[in-house]
C-alpha cells in the first residue's frame, strides 16, 4: 500500500475537525484512509471503479466519476472542509475546486510541474504545471496561501513538483497554523 504524501500529512492537522473532505482523483485511496483515520468523512472520487472498490471503508464514501468527461461538476452545491488533490492535473477543474471549498476550507494540492520530463512521465505539458501556476490559481481564487513549494523531490521517486496549501478565508489573521 502506497504511503500518504508527506505534504498531505504535514497539513492534515489544519483541516477543520470532522469536516467533509473531497479526495479528488484518489487512486488507491492513500489520502482518503489517512483523513478518515483522523476523523473526517471523506468522499473519494476516481474514474477507476476497480480502484474505488478497494477504497471503500468506514468514513469513506466513493464516487466513480470521470472528471475529464465534460459532464457538469457533480459537487456544485457541496462545500468541503478540505479538498486534496495529488498527482493529478486537469486545469478546467481549478475554478470548481475553489468554489467547492467552504469558508475555512483547506486546499492541499501537489502534482508534477514543468521540468519533470527529465525524469519520465508525466512529460506532456497538459499534465505539468507551469512555473507558479498553483500560486496563480490560489490568488485568482481569493485563497490565502499557507505554504507553497516548487522544485525537485527525490521521494517517492525523483520528480519536479509544485505543492500548495491554501485556505478560503475572509480573515487570514485568524488562521490556525498549529
Amino acid at each position: 500500500m502506497e504511503q500518504a504524501s508527506p505534504w498531505v500529512v504535514r497539513f492534515a492537522p489544519l483541516l477543520p475537525p470532522g469536516g467533509e473532505v473531497l479526495d479528488l482523483a484518489c487512486g488507491g485511496g492513500r489520502h482518503a484512509r489517512l483523513l478518515a483515520r483522523r476523523g473526517h468523512t471523506v468522499l473519494a472520487v476516481d474514474r477507476d471503479g476497480a480502484l474505488l472498490a478497494g477504497v471503500r471503508a468506514p468514513g469513506i464514501d466513493t464516487l466513480e466519476f470521470d472528471l475529464e468527461s465534460g459532464a457538469p461538476w457533480p459537487f456544485e452545491a457541496a462545500r468541503f472542509a478540505a479538498i486534496v488533490v495529488t498527482n493529478y492535473l486537469h486545469r478546467p477543474l481549478f475554478a470548481d475546486l475553489i468554489r467547492s471549498l467552504a469558508e475555512g476550507g483547506v486546499l492541499i494540492y501537489e502534482t508534477f510541474a514543468d521540468g519533470n520530463q527529465r525524469f519520465g512521465r508525466p512529460a506532456r505539458a497538459d499534465f505539468l504545471l507551469r512555473r507558479g501556476e498553483l500560486l496563480d490559481v490560489a490568488r485568482i481564487g481569493g485563497l490565502h496561501v499557507l505554504a507553497y513549494e516548487d522544485g525537485c523531490t527525490e521521494r517517492p521517486k525523483p520528480a519536479i513538483v509544485q505543492r500548495i496549501c491554501a485556505v478560503r478565508t475572509s480573515d487570514p489573521a485568524c488562521l490556525r497554523l498549529d
